[in-house]
């Protein structure tokens, strides 16, 4: 199988810079030819001397419709490529590269997104769901040039929950990978007991899976809805609220499943207080467990 990697994000985001940089030094870029499709010109070029010591094909795609069946049979052809990459331009449709045909024996091995974190603010503002038809399918996302004032809490919530299974990385102005702490958090998880405010659920929903360790044996409060779906037992139930996940008009109900010490009558959207325990389950090999409440 010949393995397709795509890159997406706006232009000037830092697409090459992660292709050059990041992406094909991972060791499983295969030694041979790099097919490379760029549908956009940045800042950043690759010189014909990069091309020729990283053995890469560079091939300049104008418009979308040159993104064909015939026209990859075509390249596979003319070049044997050993792998693909698509450098995207990140103002076409991705619903629609998705849903083109490649040869049979091209398979999609990754997606990986870049943002500036200058315009973060600007595009999810104005182009949010433009901005998240880009990134909700890939498999890393770099946040780069991140000034100081950038609320990095509130963008990760809003990308996770749209992407929960995304790799966040957030670069500062240098390029320095900016390491998360609990200081990125809109509340205090020093303390025994982390009070959860209405408009930060969403932020603790993300965090609780990614950062286990600012959670695991503390008490938590905050207030939810109560949904306790059949195939649970009957003293657990799901208290839950609305997350945005894209748009105002993509909202949904997240939560984690609570236990009750002895059963009480729930009715479906209550209103309630929680106080609970959070604990994770020991799962080997599983990165990102979901937390549980007692």
């Amino acid at each position: 199988m010949v393995p397709v990697y795509i890159c997406t994000g706006f232009l000037d985001s830092g697409k090459t810079t992660l292709i050059k940089d990041t992406l094909m030094k991972q060791e499983w870029i295969e030694d041979g030819r790099t097919l490379l499709l760029t549908c956009e010109e940045g800042e950043e070029e690759y010189s014909q001397e990069y091309l020729k010591e990283n053995n890469m094909v560079l091939i300049r795609i104008e418009e979308f419709s040159q993104l064909t069946l015939p026209f990859f049979k075509n390249c596979e052809r003319m070049y044997r490529p050993e792998q693909i990459i698509i450098e995207y331009n990140g103002m076409w449709s991705f619903e629609d590269l998705l849903s083109l045909r490649f040869p049979r024996n091209w398979e999609l091995e990754g997606i990986y997104s870049t943002v500036d974190g200058q315009t973060l603010d600007m595009y999810m503002r104005n182009m949010r769901n433009l901005l998240m038809d880009q990134l909700k399918e890939s498999s890393l996302i770099v946040i780069n040039r991140c000034p100081d004032s950038l609320n990095r809490a509130n963008f990760r919530r809003s990308l996770k929950i749209q992407n929960p299974g995304a790799q966040l990385i957030f670069e500062d102005l240098n390029g320095n990978i900016i390491p998360h702490s609990a200081e990125d958090l809109p509340y205090d998880v020093s303390g025994e007991t982390i009070a959860i405010e209405d408009e930060d659920f969403g932020v603790w929903f993300v965090d609780a899976v990614e950062h286990p360790e600012f959670y695991d044996h503390k008490i938590i409060e905050f207030k939810a809805q109560t949904i306790q779906p059949n195939q649970l037992p009957d003293n657990v139930f799901v208290p839950v609220r609305q997350i945005m996940t894209c748009c105002a008009d993509d909202v949904g109900l997240y939560g984690y499943p609570c236990k009750m010490r002895e059963i009480i009558p729930i009715e479906k959207m209550q209103w309630v207080k929680i106080k609970a325990r959070v604990l994770y389950p020991e799962i080997p090999d599983d990165p990102e467990v979901q937390p549980a409440l007692f």
